[in-house]
Protein backbone atom coordinates (compact mmCIF):
# COMPACT_ATOMS: atom_id res chain seq x y z
CA UNK A 1 0.00 0.00 0.00
CA UNK A 2 0.83 3.55 -1.00
CA UNK A 3 2.05 5.95 1.83
CA UNK A 4 -0.38 8.40 0.28
CA UNK A 5 -3.62 5.94 1.01
CA UNK A 6 -2.20 5.72 4.17
CA UNK A 7 -2.30 9.46 5.07
CA UNK A 8 -5.74 9.35 3.49
CA UNK A 9 -6.85 6.43 5.61
CA UNK A 10 -5.17 8.41 8.22
CA UNK A 11 -7.19 11.80 7.60
CA UNK A 12 -10.69 9.78 6.67
CA UNK A 13 -10.24 8.11 10.43
CA UNK A 14 -9.33 11.18 11.87
CA UNK A 15 -12.95 13.28 9.77
CA UNK A 16 -14.67 10.16 11.05
CA UNK A 17 -13.74 10.78 15.08
CA UNK A 18 -14.23 14.69 14.88
CA UNK A 19 -17.68 14.99 15.88
CA UNK A 20 -19.72 17.46 17.83
CA UNK A 21 -18.29 16.43 21.44
CA UNK A 22 -15.18 16.11 19.99
CA UNK A 23 -15.50 20.13 19.73
CA UNK A 24 -17.57 20.88 22.53
CA UNK A 25 -15.99 19.32 25.80
CA UNK A 26 -11.98 20.43 25.20
CA UNK A 27 -12.78 24.25 25.41
CA UNK A 28 -15.17 23.82 28.15
CA UNK A 29 -12.14 21.20 29.73
CA UNK A 30 -9.43 24.26 29.44
CA UNK A 31 -12.08 27.28 30.92
CA UNK A 32 -12.63 25.22 34.22
CA UNK A 33 -9.85 23.62 34.83
CA UNK A 34 -7.60 26.82 34.43
CA UNK A 35 -3.70 26.52 35.45
CA UNK A 36 -4.13 22.80 36.16
CA UNK A 37 -5.02 22.18 32.23
CA UNK A 38 -1.95 20.22 31.44
CA UNK A 39 -3.47 17.59 33.58
CA UNK A 40 -6.58 17.88 33.16
CA UNK A 41 -6.26 17.55 29.54
CA UNK A 42 -3.51 14.61 29.61
CA UNK A 43 -6.27 12.82 31.34
CA UNK A 44 -8.87 13.53 28.24
CA UNK A 45 -5.95 12.68 25.67
CA UNK A 46 -5.92 9.23 27.27
CA UNK A 47 -9.63 8.74 27.41
CA UNK A 48 -10.10 10.67 23.85
CA UNK A 49 -7.24 9.64 21.76
CA UNK A 50 -5.46 7.12 23.22
CA UNK A 51 -8.07 4.58 24.28
CA UNK A 52 -10.33 4.87 20.91
CA UNK A 53 -6.81 3.85 19.03
CA UNK A 54 -6.15 0.84 21.46
CA UNK A 55 -9.89 -0.11 20.50
CA UNK A 56 -8.63 0.14 16.71
CA UNK A 57 -5.16 -1.92 17.78
CA UNK A 58 -6.92 -4.73 19.55
CA UNK A 59 -9.42 -4.99 16.84
CA UNK A 60 -6.40 -4.86 14.22
CA UNK A 61 -4.72 -7.88 16.26
CA UNK A 62 -8.11 -10.50 16.25
CA UNK A 63 -9.28 -12.37 13.43
CA UNK A 64 -13.12 -11.78 13.33
CA UNK A 65 -12.54 -8.29 14.97
CA UNK A 66 -14.43 -7.19 17.53
CA UNK A 67 -17.17 -9.75 17.69
CA UNK A 68 -14.39 -12.14 17.89
CA UNK A 69 -13.36 -10.13 20.58
CA UNK A 70 -16.34 -10.30 22.60
CA UNK A 71 -17.20 -14.09 21.68
CA UNK A 72 -13.65 -14.45 24.03
CA UNK A 73 -16.31 -13.16 27.29
CA UNK A 74 -19.40 -15.09 25.60
CA UNK A 75 -21.20 -14.85 21.80
CA UNK A 76 -24.70 -14.22 23.18
CA UNK A 77 -23.07 -11.18 25.35
CA UNK A 78 -20.81 -10.44 22.28
CA UNK A 79 -23.43 -9.94 19.80
CA UNK A 80 -25.96 -8.17 22.77
CA UNK A 81 -23.16 -5.99 23.90
CA UNK A 82 -22.02 -4.56 19.96
CA UNK A 83 -25.97 -4.15 19.35
CA UNK A 84 -26.29 -2.23 22.47
CA UNK A 85 -23.08 -0.07 20.81
CA UNK A 86 -23.98 0.08 17.60
CA UNK A 87 -27.49 1.34 18.53
CA UNK A 88 -26.22 4.05 20.84
CA UNK A 89 -23.27 5.43 19.00
CA UNK A 90 -25.97 5.11 15.98
CA UNK A 91 -29.12 6.16 15.51
CA UNK A 92 -30.54 6.57 19.19
CA UNK A 93 -27.88 8.90 20.69
CA UNK A 94 -24.25 9.89 18.79
CA UNK A 95 -25.69 10.49 15.19
CA UNK A 96 -28.62 12.61 16.54
CA UNK A 97 -26.53 14.56 18.66
CA UNK A 98 -24.50 15.22 15.68
CA UNK A 99 -27.25 16.55 13.52
CA UNK A 100 -29.08 18.49 16.13
CA UNK A 101 -25.46 20.32 17.32
CA UNK A 102 -24.67 21.25 13.56
CA UNK A 103 -28.20 22.95 13.69
CA UNK A 104 -27.54 24.78 16.88
CA UNK A 105 -24.41 25.90 15.89
CA UNK A 106 -24.17 25.77 11.68
CA UNK A 107 -27.93 27.30 11.28
CA UNK A 108 -29.44 28.66 14.51
CA UNK A 109 -27.28 31.88 15.05
CA UNK A 110 -27.91 32.98 11.51
CA UNK A 111 -31.67 32.79 12.47
CA UNK A 112 -33.93 35.55 13.93
CA UNK A 113 -36.04 34.71 16.32
CA UNK A 114 -39.17 34.28 14.58
CA UNK A 115 -37.59 31.85 12.20
CA UNK A 116 -35.99 29.22 14.38
CA UNK A 117 -38.65 26.96 14.66
CA UNK A 118 -39.16 23.12 14.62
CA UNK A 119 -39.85 23.45 11.02
CA UNK A 120 -36.55 25.31 10.69
CA UNK A 121 -34.83 22.32 12.05
CA UNK A 122 -36.70 19.73 10.42
CA UNK A 123 -36.07 21.04 7.20
CA UNK A 124 -31.93 21.57 7.99
CA UNK A 125 -32.44 17.67 9.15
CA UNK A 126 -33.83 16.40 5.76
CA UNK A 127 -31.42 17.99 3.70
CA UNK A 128 -28.56 16.83 6.79
CA UNK A 129 -29.37 13.58 6.40
CA UNK A 130 -30.45 13.12 2.66
CA UNK A 131 -27.01 13.78 1.98
CA UNK A 132 -25.53 11.22 4.50
CA UNK A 133 -27.65 8.94 3.00
CA UNK A 134 -26.15 9.27 -0.71
CA UNK A 135 -22.47 9.66 0.89
CA UNK A 136 -22.92 6.42 2.91
CA UNK A 137 -24.35 4.36 0.06
CA UNK A 138 -21.05 4.45 -1.53
CA UNK A 139 -18.81 3.49 1.33
CA UNK A 140 -15.85 2.76 -1.59
CA UNK A 141 -16.12 6.47 -2.51
CA UNK A 142 -16.37 7.73 0.95
CA UNK A 143 -12.47 7.94 1.47
CA UNK A 144 -12.71 10.73 -1.87
CA UNK A 145 -15.28 12.36 -0.27
CA UNK A 146 -14.08 12.85 3.44
CA UNK A 147 -10.58 12.44 3.46
CA UNK A 148 -9.76 14.69 -0.35
CA UNK A 149 -12.21 17.17 -0.07
CA UNK A 150 -13.98 17.88 3.68
CA UNK A 151 -11.27 16.88 5.76
CA UNK A 152 -8.61 19.39 4.39
CA UNK A 153 -11.37 22.46 4.70
CA UNK A 154 -12.12 21.58 8.38
CA UNK A 155 -8.48 21.23 9.05
CA UNK A 156 -7.81 24.94 7.50
CA UNK A 157 -10.92 25.92 9.18
CA UNK A 158 -9.74 24.92 12.54
CA UNK A 159 -5.94 26.26 11.83
CA UNK A 160 -7.29 29.40 11.37
CA UNK A 161 -9.88 29.77 14.39
CA UNK A 162 -7.15 28.52 16.48
CA UNK A 163 -3.96 30.61 14.70
CA UNK A 164 -6.35 34.03 15.70
CA UNK A 165 -7.00 32.56 19.13
CA UNK A 166 -3.46 32.39 20.05
CA UNK A 167 -2.77 35.52 18.42
CA UNK A 168 -5.45 37.49 19.97
CA UNK A 169 -5.59 35.32 23.47
CA UNK A 170 -2.36 36.33 25.08
CA UNK A 171 -3.45 36.41 28.71
CA UNK A 172 -2.51 33.70 31.11
CA UNK A 173 -4.91 30.98 32.77
CA UNK A 174 -7.09 31.30 35.68
CA UNK A 175 -7.61 29.31 38.93
CA UNK A 176 -9.24 25.87 38.40
CA UNK A 177 -13.05 25.86 38.85
CA UNK A 178 -13.68 23.74 42.22
CA UNK A 179 -13.98 20.49 40.58
CA UNK A 180 -10.41 20.51 39.07
CA UNK A 181 -8.88 22.37 42.22
CA UNK A 182 -7.54 18.50 42.92
CA UNK A 183 -8.00 14.89 40.59
CA UNK A 184 -7.73 17.08 37.59
CA UNK A 185 -6.42 14.19 35.66
CA UNK A 186 -9.20 12.00 36.52
CA UNK A 187 -11.32 14.32 35.83
CA UNK A 188 -10.02 15.11 32.55
CA UNK A 189 -10.15 11.17 32.14
CA UNK A 190 -13.44 11.08 32.99
CA UNK A 191 -14.72 13.88 30.34
CA UNK A 192 -12.70 12.25 27.39
CA UNK A 193 -15.70 9.37 27.83
CA UNK A 194 -18.03 12.03 26.36
CA UNK A 195 -16.00 12.20 22.50
CA UNK A 196 -18.19 8.79 22.69
CA UNK A 197 -15.03 7.77 20.23
CA UNK A 198 -13.69 5.10 21.93
CA UNK A 199 -17.24 3.40 21.54
CA UNK A 200 -17.47 4.76 18.05
CA UNK A 201 -13.60 2.99 17.20
CA UNK A 202 -15.37 -0.87 17.87
CA UNK A 203 -17.47 0.62 15.08
CA UNK A 204 -15.36 2.10 12.80
CA UNK A 205 -12.49 -0.79 13.31
CA UNK A 206 -14.44 -2.43 10.62
CA UNK A 207 -14.88 0.25 8.19
CA UNK A 208 -10.91 0.76 8.51
CA UNK A 209 -9.72 -2.77 8.03
CA UNK A 210 -12.05 -3.22 5.28
CA UNK A 211 -10.86 0.00 3.33
CA UNK A 212 -7.13 -1.27 4.36
CA UNK A 213 -8.00 -4.77 2.55
CA UNK A 214 -9.74 -3.09 -0.55
CA UNK A 215 -5.82 -1.98 -0.81
CA UNK A 216 -4.70 -5.69 -1.42
CA UNK A 217 -3.40 -5.88 2.14
CA UNK A 218 -4.63 -9.37 3.40
CA UNK A 219 -1.55 -10.33 5.77
CA UNK A 220 -2.57 -9.87 9.69
CA UNK A 221 0.93 -8.10 10.60
CA UNK A 222 0.82 -5.70 8.11
CA UNK A 223 -2.99 -4.76 8.18
CA UNK A 224 -2.37 -4.08 11.96
CA UNK A 225 1.01 -1.99 11.27
CA UNK A 226 -0.87 0.11 8.71
CA UNK A 227 -4.09 0.80 11.20
CA UNK A 228 -1.18 1.63 13.30
CA UNK A 229 0.31 4.35 10.95
CA UNK A 230 -3.47 5.62 10.46
CA UNK A 231 -4.38 6.00 13.79
CA UNK A 232 -1.10 7.90 14.41
CA UNK A 233 -1.82 10.06 11.95
CA UNK A 234 -5.36 10.63 13.47
CA UNK A 235 -4.35 10.46 16.75
CA UNK A 236 -1.81 13.65 16.56
CA UNK A 237 -4.59 15.38 14.56
CA UNK A 238 -6.78 14.92 17.29
CA UNK A 239 -4.63 15.86 19.78
CA UNK A 240 -3.48 18.84 18.01
CA UNK A 241 -6.90 19.82 18.22
CA UNK A 242 -8.08 19.24 21.51
CA UNK A 243 -5.09 20.96 23.06
CA UNK A 244 -5.45 24.05 20.64
CA UNK A 245 -9.31 24.48 21.56
CA UNK A 246 -8.65 23.75 25.21
CA UNK A 247 -5.70 26.40 25.63
CA UNK A 248 -8.60 28.76 23.65
CA UNK A 249 -11.19 27.85 26.55
CA UNK A 250 -8.53 28.42 29.71
CA UNK A 251 -7.96 31.76 27.91
CA UNK A 252 -11.36 32.93 27.83
CA UNK A 253 -12.02 32.34 31.17
CA UNK A 254 -10.67 35.93 31.29
CA UNK A 255 -13.63 37.30 28.87
CA UNK A 256 -16.39 36.13 30.63
CA UNK A 257 -18.28 32.79 32.16
CA UNK A 258 -19.68 30.53 30.16
CA UNK A 259 -22.12 27.71 30.73
CA UNK A 260 -20.54 24.75 28.05
CA UNK A 261 -18.37 24.89 24.99
CA UNK A 262 -20.50 25.70 22.36
CA UNK A 263 -21.42 29.12 24.34
CA UNK A 264 -17.11 29.65 24.61
CA UNK A 265 -16.39 28.79 21.11
CA UNK A 266 -19.45 30.90 19.64
CA UNK A 267 -18.22 34.15 21.51
CA UNK A 268 -14.85 33.39 21.17
CA UNK A 269 -15.33 33.11 16.88
CA UNK A 270 -17.11 36.50 17.36
CA UNK A 271 -14.85 38.04 19.60
CA UNK A 272 -11.70 37.20 16.98
CA UNK A 273 -13.72 37.29 13.76
CA UNK A 274 -16.77 38.96 14.12
CA UNK A 275 -19.65 37.78 11.76
CA UNK A 276 -16.74 36.06 9.40
CA UNK A 277 -15.60 33.97 13.11
CA UNK A 278 -19.22 33.49 13.40
CA UNK A 279 -19.60 31.48 9.61
CA UNK A 280 -16.45 29.94 10.32
CA UNK A 281 -17.32 28.02 13.17
CA UNK A 282 -21.11 27.09 11.30
CA UNK A 283 -18.32 25.90 8.78
CA UNK A 284 -16.50 23.36 11.00
CA UNK A 285 -19.32 22.48 13.42
CA UNK A 286 -21.27 21.34 10.08
CA UNK A 287 -18.66 19.76 8.47
CA UNK A 288 -17.32 18.06 11.57
CA UNK A 289 -20.63 16.52 12.53
CA UNK A 290 -21.00 15.24 8.95
CA UNK A 291 -18.37 13.30 8.78
CA UNK A 292 -18.86 11.36 11.71
CA UNK A 293 -22.46 11.03 10.59
CA UNK A 294 -21.28 9.50 7.56
CA UNK A 295 -19.04 7.40 9.72
CA UNK A 296 -21.34 6.20 11.40
CA UNK A 297 -24.08 5.34 9.66
CA UNK A 298 -21.54 3.17 7.62
CA UNK A 299 -20.87 1.25 9.82
CA UNK A 300 -24.21 0.46 11.27
CA UNK A 301 -24.58 -0.40 7.97
CA UNK A 302 -21.99 -2.89 7.76
CA UNK A 303 -22.98 -4.46 10.96
CA UNK A 304 -26.50 -5.25 10.75
CA UNK A 305 -25.93 -6.58 7.08
CA UNK A 306 -23.36 -8.89 8.22
CA UNK A 307 -25.29 -9.54 11.62
CA UNK A 308 -28.58 -10.19 9.19
CA UNK A 309 -28.18 -12.07 6.28
CA UNK A 310 -31.35 -11.34 5.02
CA UNK A 311 -31.18 -7.14 5.28
CA UNK A 312 -29.17 -5.28 2.92
CA UNK A 313 -26.71 -2.50 3.59
CA UNK A 314 -28.35 0.22 1.99
CA UNK A 315 -31.86 -0.83 3.71
CA UNK A 316 -29.95 -0.74 7.39
CA UNK A 317 -28.54 2.87 6.11
CA UNK A 318 -32.05 4.32 5.30
CA UNK A 319 -33.25 3.19 8.67
CA UNK A 320 -30.53 4.38 10.45
CA UNK A 321 -31.12 7.90 8.37
CA UNK A 322 -34.57 7.62 9.02
CA UNK A 323 -34.63 6.94 12.96
CA UNK A 324 -31.79 9.46 12.96
CA UNK A 325 -33.63 12.25 11.66
CA UNK A 326 -37.07 11.85 13.61
CA UNK A 327 -35.00 11.76 17.25
CA UNK A 328 -32.50 14.21 15.91
CA UNK A 329 -35.73 16.75 16.14
CA UNK A 330 -36.27 15.71 19.68
CA UNK A 331 -33.65 18.87 20.97
CA UNK A 332 -30.30 18.58 21.94
CA UNK A 333 -30.98 18.82 25.95
CA UNK A 334 -32.70 15.61 25.93
CA UNK A 335 -30.25 13.64 23.94
CA UNK A 336 -27.13 14.85 26.41
CA UNK A 337 -29.15 14.10 29.04
CA UNK A 338 -29.31 10.32 27.88
CA UNK A 339 -25.61 10.15 27.32
CA UNK A 340 -23.93 10.52 30.53
CA UNK A 341 -25.50 7.58 32.36
CA UNK A 342 -24.80 5.23 29.72
CA UNK A 343 -21.59 6.38 28.65
CA UNK A 344 -21.01 5.83 32.68
CA UNK A 345 -22.19 2.14 32.61
CA UNK A 346 -20.26 1.56 28.30
CA UNK A 347 -17.59 3.19 28.78
CA UNK A 348 -15.91 1.00 31.99
CA UNK A 349 -16.56 -2.50 29.76
CA UNK A 350 -15.32 -1.57 26.83
CA UNK A 351 -11.76 -0.79 28.51
CA UNK A 352 -11.65 -4.14 30.22
CA UNK A 353 -12.20 -5.31 27.10
CA UNK A 354 -9.28 -4.44 25.61
CA UNK A 355 -7.01 -4.08 28.36
CA UNK A 356 -8.07 -8.03 28.64
CA UNK A 357 -7.32 -8.18 25.03
CA UNK A 358 -3.58 -7.20 24.64
CA UNK A 359 -2.78 -9.53 27.72
CA UNK A 360 -5.16 -12.27 25.86
CA UNK A 361 -2.11 -15.15 25.33
CA UNK A 362 -1.16 -15.00 28.80
CA UNK A 363 -4.40 -16.44 30.27
CA UNK A 364 -4.65 -20.46 30.58
CA UNK A 365 -8.17 -20.73 30.56
CA UNK A 366 -9.21 -17.14 28.78
CA UNK A 367 -12.87 -17.61 28.52
CA UNK A 368 -12.93 -17.92 32.84
CA UNK A 369 -11.16 -15.19 33.19
CA UNK A 370 -13.11 -12.62 30.48
CA UNK A 371 -16.34 -13.96 32.35
CA UNK A 372 -15.54 -13.11 35.52
CA UNK A 373 -13.70 -9.88 35.31
CA UNK A 374 -16.13 -8.25 33.01
CA UNK A 375 -19.35 -9.74 34.95
CA UNK A 376 -17.70 -7.60 37.85
CA UNK A 377 -16.91 -4.51 36.06
CA UNK A 378 -20.57 -4.87 34.67
CA UNK A 379 -22.12 -4.30 38.20
CA UNK A 380 -20.63 -1.84 38.84
CA UNK A 381 -20.51 -0.07 35.77
CA UNK A 382 -24.31 -0.47 35.53
CA UNK A 383 -24.45 0.91 39.29
CA UNK A 384 -22.44 3.71 38.08
CA UNK A 385 -24.69 4.90 35.20
CA UNK A 386 -28.35 4.53 37.63
CA UNK A 387 -26.32 6.91 39.90
CA UNK A 388 -25.38 8.67 36.67
CA UNK A 389 -28.94 8.77 35.46
CA UNK A 390 -29.48 10.42 38.93
CA UNK A 391 -31.38 7.06 41.01
CA UNK A 392 -30.61 7.18 44.31
CA UNK A 393 -29.35 4.14 45.51
CA UNK A 394 -29.41 4.84 49.24
CA UNK A 395 -27.12 2.58 51.41
CA UNK A 396 -25.12 1.09 48.42
CA UNK A 397 -24.35 4.38 46.99
CA UNK A 398 -22.49 4.67 50.29
CA UNK A 399 -20.55 1.85 50.05
CA UNK A 400 -19.75 2.04 46.84
CA UNK A 401 -18.13 5.53 47.95
CA UNK A 402 -15.38 3.55 50.07
CA UNK A 403 -14.10 1.65 47.07
CA UNK A 404 -10.64 2.47 45.67
CA UNK A 405 -11.07 5.80 42.89
CA UNK A 406 -14.65 6.30 43.94
CA UNK A 407 -14.20 9.82 44.76
CA UNK A 408 -12.95 9.92 40.88
CA UNK A 409 -15.78 8.05 39.22
CA UNK A 410 -13.59 5.00 38.72
CA UNK A 411 -14.84 2.66 41.44
CA UNK A 412 -15.03 -0.10 38.88
CA UNK A 413 -11.57 -0.11 38.68
CA UNK A 414 -11.07 -2.35 42.37
CA UNK A 415 -13.87 -4.78 41.50
CA UNK A 416 -12.71 -5.33 37.94
CA UNK A 417 -9.30 -6.88 39.48
CA UNK A 418 -11.19 -8.42 41.79
CA UNK A 419 -12.84 -10.49 38.82
CA UNK A 420 -9.50 -11.00 36.85
CA UNK A 421 -7.88 -12.63 40.07
CA UNK A 422 -10.46 -14.44 40.63
CA UNK A 423 -10.76 -15.54 36.63
CA UNK A 424 -7.33 -16.37 37.48
CA UNK A 425 -7.95 -18.75 40.11
CA UNK A 426 -10.53 -20.36 38.35
CA UNK A 427 -8.77 -21.06 35.80
CA UNK A 428 -5.79 -22.60 37.31
CA UNK A 429 -8.20 -25.00 39.58
CA UNK A 430 -9.69 -25.76 36.22
CA UNK A 431 -6.69 -26.64 34.70
CA UNK A 432 -5.52 -28.86 38.05
CA UNK A 433 -9.12 -30.46 37.53
CA UNK A 434 -8.56 -31.46 34.17
CA UNK A 435 -5.48 -33.29 34.63
CA UNK A 436 -6.84 -35.01 37.63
Amino acid sequence: MKKIDTVLIGLMLFSMFFGAGNLIFPPFLGLQSGTSFWAAMIGFIVTGVGLPFAVLFAISLVNGGVQAIGDRVHPVFSTAFMVIIYLCIGPFLAIPRNANVAYEMGIKPFLSETAHSPISLFLFTLVFFALVYFVSLNPEKMEKYMSRWITPVLLISMVILCVVGFVKLDGGFQAPSSTYSSGAFSKGFIEGYNTMDALAALAFGIVILTSIQKRGVSDRKQLTNYMIKASLIAGGLLSLVYISLGVIGARMAQVGSYENGTDILSSAATLLLGQGGKTLLGIIFTLACFTTVVGLTTACGQYFSNLMAKVSYKTVVRLVTLVGLILSNLGLNQILKISVPFLVTAYPLTIVLIALTFFHRYFKHPRMVYATTILFTAIFAIIGGLNAFGLNLGVLQVMIGYLPFATYGLEWIAPALVGLLLGLVLSQFSKVAKKA
